[in-house]
């Protein structure tokens, strides 16, 4: 039997660290980097007698995050201990919820590999601790401790079996990576850790009911990566099936540079985390006026954005599917758009050469190194005359490595473009004599021949020369 003949069944975990300014149980502050234990107290170091008090900020973030999603929200929640061993969770055991969890019952729309419309589940989203960092290797073959981390809140989000590709899962991961950045609750920083998933992978003959048995990858955060992995693992897991083994139920890892999976543990069931509520803290009751706050004051989302851009804006689905995926994209566009006045170009400009080099980088839109203030420059330039289009793709190149006023970059490389009729005109008249083969196709009707004779011009005035004059004043020199 061949890959056609099976059916890959996904489940995604995610983790995404939330934007507070405090860690879930203590005052200690949460933001990313800073010397190793020096965001610490004695709650989350777990000193004996250090008593957690739940920072209220986190379930009004896990609430909102519920609501942007379709969740159902309970009213009444509470915390569990989940009694697993951590390395780097000096308490040995992680705050979490269990059987009560903040949201549920919610679902994130996505498109499927068809392009047509897919409702992906969400079984839950609650609330827990993030653990701390090991530092491996640095310090003659041992490993030390990095508890800034540690207690900082998370929102888990939990996805039913409901994803049938790599693609699949990729789009339903940008969707709700995008969400979270709409709503605030999480800055989504993938190179920092703060949004990773926990990847479920089976396979079952097409036309099965049941599931057949998954293995899970940890802590992947990367899209590609992600994406890579799951081809991997479904392919290796068919070759079992068909071998006459069996999949084991098994946490994996896997391994970006040989791009293959490894077995870390066996997988562990709920049962084996002995779950119970915590006894220090109290449980969380929310009412129906505190939800509806929440509810009512929820930003724009990406799907009211995107309807905005196609109604107001004029802009085709598809440009404004790709520009609100990323709020940060999107952020731009409606300042740079709002500086210039020419949404339409603002938009070509991120969608064509500024996205292409942030997938050649591979980096976020979050990571773009210049400004909207410096995009609009760009733009108003191009609209002036002072740079063609040829010109603004060196500007677009330069500004990802040395972001700067883009009128000072084209001064300093000598780009300005050439719009006086007598250079052109000498231009235009060098190239005529030196391609007759075009003037005669010209003159015989092939019209395209002036596109050649163009391109020809701004090869030799490297990019500088205005085109619109070009091809204006080549047609009538040819006409003569």
């Amino acid at each position: 039997m061949s890959r056609e003949d099976y059916e890959i069944v996904i489940g995604l975990e995610v983790h995404a660290e939330l934007s507070t300014k405090t860690k879930i149980f203590c005052s200690c502050p949460t933001e990313f980097g800073g010397e190793p234990n020096t965001h610490t107290c004695p709650v989350c170091m777990a000193m004996p007698g250090a008593l957690p008090v739940l920072n209220e900020k986190v379930v009004e973030y896990a609430v909102k995050a519920g609501l942007a999603t379709n969740c159902e929200i309970e009213k009444n929640s509470k915390n569990d201990r989940k009694n697993y061993f951590y390395p780097d969770l000096p308490k040995s055991y992680q705050i979490s919820q269990f059987d009560m969890p903040l949201c549920k019952n919610g679902y994130v729309e996505i498109e499927d590999e068809k392009g047509e419309k897919k409702k992906i589940g969400i079984t839950r989203i609650h609330i827990e601790e993030d653990a701390g960092k090991l530092n491996h290797n640095e310090f003659g073959g041992g490993s030390l401790v990095d508890l800034n981390r540690a207690g900082v809140p998370l929102i888990e989000t939990v996805s039913e079996p409901d994803i049938r590709s790599s693609k699949e899962a990729e789009n339903y991961l940008r969707k709700l990576k995008s969400i979270y950045e709409y709503i605030e609750v999480s800055d989504c920083k993938m190179q920092e850790g703060s949004f990773r998933t926990d990847v479920n992978v089976s396979v079952r003959k097409k036309g099965a009911s049941e599931f057949g048995t998954r293995t899970e990858m940890k802590n992947m955060s990367s899209f590609r990566s992600i994406v890579r992995a799951i081809e991997y693992e479904a392919d290796r897991q068919i070759d079992v099936i068909e071998e006459g083994g069996k999949i084991e139920q098994e946490t994996l890892r896997w391994d970006d540079v040989s791009g293959k999976t490894f077995s870390m543990r066996d997988k562990e069931d709920a049962q084996d985390y002995r779950y119970f509520p915590d006894p220090d803290l109290v449980a969380i009751k929310l009412s129906d006026e505190y939800i509806e706050n929440i509810k009512n004051n929820l930003p724009e989302l990406p799907e009211s954005r995107k309807t905005r851009y196609m109604s107001e804006l004029g802009l085709s689905e598809k440009d404004s599917n790709l520009l609100t995926a990323s709020k940060h994209l999107s952020n731009m566009f409606e300042k740079a758009s709002k500086i210039c006045g020419n949404h339409k170009l603002v938009a070509n400009w991120l969608l064509s050469d500024i996205s292409r080099i942030l997938n050649e980088k591979e980096i976020e839109a979050d990571q773009i190194p210049f400004t909207a203030e410096q995009l609009a420059k760009m733009v108003t330039l191009i609209e002036k005359g002072t740079i063609s289009s040829a010109i603004a793709k060196k500007v677009v190149e330069e500004l990802f490595e040395n972001p700067k006023d883009p009128e000072e970059i084209i001064k300093e490389k000598g780009w300005i473009q050439i719009s006086d009729e007598g250079a052109i005109k000498e231009v235009v008249q060098k190239i005529i004599e030196a391609n007759p083969q075009s003037v005669a196709d010209f003159k015989a009707g092939k019209d395209k021949a002036v596109g050649f004779l163009v391109g020809q011009a701004m090869k030799e005035t490297k990019g500088k020369a205005n085109p619109q004059m070009l091809n204006k004043m080549f047609i009538e020199e040819l006409k003569k």
